[in-house]
């Protein structure tokens, strides 16, 4: 089995929170680089946002290794509609999509700077997610 499927157990904050009790390496993967191509819409991550990022993933449960990916991730070139297909976790009653989009902006906002980019690609998934 590639580590892609293979599963990780979620921190005991998903756990509580919403319920998760494990996810796919690939969707915690590809849940960071989905936030990576929103916040850098305007062709930059900031320090700040790739810092809400890190700390986010760590506190979720990511795998530690995950972090060195999200810092050398093209997000530049990156293809929402591709990135958000590989999402899955084992609750059927959390709400992937709108929680994703609520960190998106979290993210996108970590630099005190929303802009008009970062907003058009949070639209921009928000369709993709049909929310």
């Amino acid at each position: 089995m590639s580590i892609e499927k293979q599963v990780v157990p979620a921190s005991q904050y998903m756990k509580k929170n919403l319920g998760i009790s494990e996810a796919p390496y690939e969707a915690y993967l590809n849940y960071g680089y989905v936030l990576l191509a929103i916040a850098g819409a305007d062709g930059e991550v900031s320090t700040g946002e790739m810092n809400w990022l890190l700390n986010h993933q760590r506190m979720v449960g990511a795998p530690e290794e995950l972090m060195e990916k999200y810092k050398s991730f093209d997000y530049k070139s990156a293809k929402l509609e591709e990135l958000l297909s590989h999402i899955t976790v084992d609750v059927s009653t959390w709400s992937s999509s709108r929680t994703l989009l609520y960190h998106a902006i979290q993210m996108a906002r970590a630099d005190e700077d929303y802009s008009s980019e970062e907003q058009k690609a949070v639209k921009k998934a928000a369709k993709l997610l049909n929310v």
